[in-house]
């Protein structure tokens, strides 16, 4: 044996979950395909539709939001001029705390990572001159997301259109929170019944809305493996369908309408049989597990984003490669939306050149590779047919030890996921510190030239101004209607009224969101984070 075989041999190659891969595989390695199924047909390991892109382009959703309504809405408008054919939205630091600007833990945050959004008439600035009828539109929203819901909601109205034609997306996903973003308000339960609420009001009142968007990215982002935000954000969703069976629904009224968010990292083939065993292992659960009987309850439908973790300030041209490589991953996995990150976004967030260059990757990828042609082009590979069944595989050990911890929520509170990916995210970085895991630009083929792009700066007056509007807003009001609207939430918060339609009206009253999370966290405590390493 030559000394290059050998160290060919000795070598021990794995996925970035640590699944072990051969040098070759072959048809032994592959099930029946009567067992893999047609896009399409269940349980849907090649697509959730028969024709796929034959039928419908994913739609390209670019996530956008900084500085004041404003600002967020004139990007808005450019997006939808270049084509995206979706909105996302990001919201700043104190909205996603349930915090208004004029509030002290504001300070120097407002309009820095997200729009800033704290009352009915930010809301109405934000989406000016944008038809709600017509657009679908996804909110990345969670502990306040039930005031940014009332609020649309209530724009929506404005407008002349009803909540039952109104199309999107609310994240809505505080578990994932508890394991990974750790953006909250109020403990996990008392955070759960939130959900429970909205998720009684949206069936019933918003047919087409996605009340819940499972997300896996925030977990993969905090360091978790493939598998890991595979196994818990499906944990996650089977949580959520427990929640609504608890409130009394029929499960085929809600499933249809909970959607899921995936993380798109660099390897390139573990995340295509990510997305496939994700899809079989759901279809399986929702039929057999929660007894659905109708076939749209069974599909999984996702949105993905490519890696903002693996995005990289050294030489930052090179995550347009990156990007486009995850883009690549998303949609030969069969995502159904998708949003590019852009190259400079490691410094910033992104200007409208490197937004638009994002969103020029994946219409390159519709337009002009011919993936789209074709269902599932990499149905049948040995290779990542024998992949997908190994990440069901270690995805659903994950599930089955939660399930004996007595669910996610125990699970949670037992600092067990948080833990599982503590110990992920320190692996992975001792890989790169040791070099056994390359990164193009920081730890191989260095280079000493600095790396100077253009960066999207927030002016500090984006912050005046915000405090001032919220300030006049509230100076501005029927006090005593908003004090109503207030009491309103309250009492449903203390009782067991159903929150959503308390906090319609109290948004419509004049009632901002940091004066309802004060409520929430007077009446329910502040949630603390254990830490559990």
């Amino acid at each position: 044996m030559s000394p290059k075989e050998k160290v060919h041999r000795e070598k021990h190659y794995t996925t970035m979950s640590g699944i072990p891969l051969k040098a070759t595989y072959h048809p032994a390695d592959v099930r029946a395909y009567e067992e893999i199924g047609d896009p399409g047909s269940y349980p849907y390991t090649r697509g959730p539709h028969e024709t796929m892109y034959r039928g419908k382009s994913w739609t390209m959703r670019m996530f956008a939001g900084f500085g004041t309504p404003e600002d967020t809405n004139r990007r808005f408008h450019f997006l939808l001029e270049q084509g995206q054919t979706g909105l996302s939205t990001a919201f700043d630091m104190p909205t996603l705390m349930g915090y208004d600007p004029d509030h002290a833990r504001s300070l120097g945050e407002v309009g820095r990572e997200g729009v800033s959004v704290a009352c009915l008439d930010d809301m109405q600035r934000l989406f000016a001159g944008i038809p709600l009828g017509d657009v679908s539109t996804s909110m990345t929203i969670n502990a306040p997301a039930i005031y940014l819901l009332a609020a649309y909601v209530a724009v929506a109205q404005s407008q002349g259109v009803p909540p039952s034609k109104l199309r999107g997306t609310l994240q809505n996903d505080m578990l994932k929170e508890y394991i990974a973003q750790k953006e909250w308000i109020s403990p996990i339960r008392p955070s759960m019944r939130v959900i429970r609420d909205m998720l009684v009001y949206c069936t019933k009142e918003m047919p087409l809305w996605n009340t819940i968007s499972v997300s896996g990215y925030h977990i993969r982002e905090a360091g978790a493996t493939a598998v890991q935000e595979l196994a818990f954000t499906l944990a996650d969703g089977i949580g959520y369908v427990e929640l609504g069976r608890e409130a009394g629904l029929d499960v085929d009224d809600f499933l249809p309408r909970l959607s899921f968010f995936f993380d798109v990292h660099n390897d390139f083939f573990e995340e295509i049989a990510k997305f496939r065993a994700a899809r079989r292992i759901w279809a399986r659960l929702c039929k057999d597990r929660f007894g659905a009987k109708n076939p749209r309850s069974w599909l999984l439908r996702t949105h993905a984003q490519t890696a903002g973790v693996s995005l990289m300030a050294q030489q930052p041209m090179n995550n347009v490669v990156r990007t486009t490589l995850q883009a690549l991953a998303a949609v030969l996995g069969g995502t159904q939306s998708l949003h590019t990150n852009s190259f400079d976004e490691t410094y910033a967030l992104p200007t409208e050149e490197a937004a638009t260059l994002a969103l020029r990757t994946q219409q390159v990828i519709a337009e002009e590779s011919g993936i789209a042609a074709v269902a599932d082009p990499l149905g049948g590979s040995y290779f990542v047919e024998r992949l997908t069944d190994q990440t069901e595989e270690a995805a659903l050990a994950y599930i089955h030890k939660i399930d004996n911890m007595g669910g996610i929520v125990r699970a949670i509170e037992e600092g067990y996921p948080q833990r599982e990916i503590a110990n992920s995210a320190y692996q992975f970085q001792r890989q790169v510190d040791s070099k056994e895991r390359s990164i193009v630009g920081v730890n191989k083929y260095v280079t000493d030239e600095g790396d100077k792009i253009p960066t999207l700066k927030i002016a500090h007056a984006v912050e005046q101004g915000q405090v001032e509007r919220v300030c006049k807003f509230k100076a501005a009001r029927d006090q005593a209607a908003a004090a109503r609207g207030l009491d309103t939430i309250r009492r449903a918060a203390a009782g067991d009224d159903n929150l959503m339609v308390a906090v319609l009206d109290g948004v419509q009253a004049g009632v901002t969101l940091g004066e309802m999370a004060d409520v929430f966290r007077q009446i329910w405590g502040e949630h603390r984070d254990p830490a559990y390493l």
